[in-house]
């Protein structure tokens, strides 16, 4: 059935009479002029269905949505709270780790008679204390003290003469080794930097009997600042968790606070903060890690987090200590994923609502003949084709308005449009030229045409990561002009221009067309050298060097290079992966040592 047939009867104006306007009218216009025009109270088709099922299926998406976001707000909660848990846990295990560590360490020292049998201030002795506090930065003390507990040895010999037959670790440790818990440091604070944290400075105490014979003849102790406690939960926190909020705490056995993000126990012991679970919460037996973290209120925020405690492992009955890591994390920020998957399932809904409402859009234009017939006539026009005639449409006021306005709308709009497209055609060009000059000439030395350093610095990023992604050696070779600077004041500047010109055309000719060469600026050039092992390099730079060696340079004579080559590392010392900086500070002091070593020499720095 078309939409005339429910329409109201249409009473036709007399001639010359202007047709209505309906909602574009003048507000001046009398209200009988409205009546005399039926079209502009007809409704549109397209409006009702577009409102009713667009209404239903945005309720029906919301209800559902809340129903999916509950569940998953449950589900990512369960999530969240493993993944917390496991952060406690294994910051837990390296704590617990480290402790017995320590303590076998001194138990190793103490247990070991040959290295006491010449006394305990020996040679020996102090060439072990200093090995020890090089390899353990953290360890502020190590010393000795005889039966009587008076400190015989100590490094830098602080305390030694003193009696501290008083103090725990000589007391428990002359009967065992004994490691004990935080403690403030009070013969040692006057004596020891303060701590990074600005809190006072607290120690963990390892110690154990020294015998030679079954006699005892002193007891070995070594004090370690808690500032490595600090320093390991940096290590053990994922990259993410400054984003997450999550942070580390570390709780005695008796619930008592030793340590919080940063160091800083100040804010919390002012609120009175202790083990925000008790005991009987945790699992009776710690070897089994709980598998859900629990909501607490803390008391230094009002704010609830979600908390996961790991009690350390026991790995031998003097490190077994009882401390717990605590992990917590703001609950908004436990539960940000769920409200994000949440909106995903809202957005998904929304995208099928809209899907179906233009499924019935298009049903509807389908029933509606002449808005069909309009949408024909544009879908032409859109096809490119031109003086394509519009008909005059009067089902429903929308589409009559709309095909008297997209008359006129079409020409002038065919036209701006052809002559739009035609001058963006041009300027895009032109855009794209000038930048693609711009680039060259940001990335190119012009005095040479080799890459300057910033063409050379994207060169190297790409050489770095397909080296390591398969595997082959990689080289970098800087090279200088030796005695450049007598070059340009014996013979001016043009001279040494044309010096650096030859120089740069020498290593063009002798080098790959894969290697990267280029001047980092006065008379110094980097090489990149991929697929050469370091043997192979320094042979390359040798050869160059003997080429620059014996050319004839006009006016100028002789003239010699000298190199400094490195290889791309698996890793630096710090541990972490090698980059470029370091990579082209390695071939710097390699050619360094060239120059100090007479000049004209090739050195490598593996």
């Amino acid at each position: 059935m078309q939409e005339t047939d429910w329409a109201p009867p249409v009473t036709t104006p007399p001639a010359g009479t202007a047709p209505p306007a309906g909602p574009f009218a003048p507000r001046s216009q009398p209200p009988a002029q409205h009546a005399k025009a039926p079209a502009s109270r007809k409704r549109s088709l397209r409006t009702q269905l577009a409102w009713v099922f667009g209404g239903l299926t945005a309720a029906l998406v919301l209800m559902l949505s809340f129903a999916f976001g509950e569940l998953l707000k449950s589900r990512m909660q369960r999530e969240a709270g493993a993944a917390l848990q496991v952060v406690s846990s294994t910051a837990a295990k390296q704590l617990s780790d480290a402790l017995f560590d320590h303590s076998r360490l001194v138990q190793a020292l103490a247990h070991s008679p040959d290295l006491w049998r010449n006394g305990l201030t020996s040679a020996e002795v102090n060439a072990l204390f200093a090995r020890i506090r090089l390899t353990r930065p953290y360890c502020v003390w190590v010393g000795v003290a005889d039966p009587k507990g008076t400190v015989v040895h100590a490094t830098g010999n602080q305390l030694v003469g003193r009696n501290i037959s008083d103090n725990t670790w000589f007391t428990a440790g002359a009967s065992g080794p004994y490691v004990s818990d935080v403690v403030p440091a009070k013969l040692l604070a006057p004596l020891l930097p303060p701590s990074a944290s600005g809190e006072p400075l607290r120690l963990v105490d390892f110690s154990a009997p020294i015998r030679v014979d079954g006699q005892l003849i002193g007891v070995l102790g070594m004090h370690t600042s808690w500032d490595w406690a600090r320093e390991m939960v940096q290590e053990l926190l994922p990259t993410f968790s400054r984003e997450d909020q999550i942070s580390l705490f570390i709780f005695d056995r008796q619930g008592k606070l030793i340590f919080a993000p940063g160091g800083k126990l100040s804010p919390f012991i002012a609120v009175d903060q202790t083990l925000p679970l008790r005991p009987e919460q945790l699992q009776a037996d710690h070897r089994q890690p709980r598998v859900q973290a629990s909501v607490v209120r803390w008391n230094d925020q009002s704010d609830d987090f979600l908390t996961a405690v790991a009690q350390l492992p026991a790995r031998n009955a003097p490190s077994d200590l009882g401390w717990y890591v605590v992990a917590r994390q703001p609950v908004a920020s436990a539960y940000a994923d769920a409200q994000q998957q949440m909106l995903y399932v809202m957005g998904a809904g929304l995208l099928a609502a809209i899907t179906a409402t233009w499924l019935v859009w298009w049903l509807a234009r389908r029933m509606v003949r002449e808005l069909n017939t309009l949408a024909q006539t544009a879908r032409r026009i859109d096809a490119g084709e031109r003086q394509v005639p519009i008909p005059e449409l009067q089902s429903n006021r929308e589409v009559q308005l709309l095909s008297q306005s997209f008359n006129a709308m079409t020409q002038r709009l065919l036209a701006a449009n052809e002559s739009m497209e035609h001058e963006v055609q041009m300027r895009t060009q032109e855009l794209y030229d000038a930048n693609r000059e711009l680039d060259r000439q940001a990335s190119t030395d012009p005095l040479t045409g080799l890459l300057n350093r910033r063409g050379f610095d994207a060169q190297v990023q790409f050489a770095m990561a397909l080296a390591r992604r398969s595997g082959r050696p990689l080289c970098l070779a800087t090279l200088d002009i030796d005695h450049f600077k007598q070059v340009n004041d014996n013979y001016g500047h043009e001279v040494g221009d044309l010096v650096l010109k030859s120089v740069a055309n020498q290593l063009r000719s002798r080098l790959r067309d894969s290697d990267v060469i280029a001047r980092f600026g006065g008379e110094e050039f980097v090489v990149l050298l991929p697929d050469t092992p370091p043997e192979a390099a320094q042979r390359i730079a040798r050869e160059i060097l003997a080429a620059i060696e014996q050319h004839q340079w006009p006016l100028v004579g002789r003239l010699t290079l000298s190199a400094g080559i490195t290889a791309l590392r698996p890793t630096l010392q710090n541990g972490t992966e090698d980059n470029d900086t370091a990579l082209l500070r390695r071939s710097d002091d390699a050619l360094y040592q060239s120059k100090n070593a007479g000049r004209n020499l090739v050195h490598y720095i593996p």
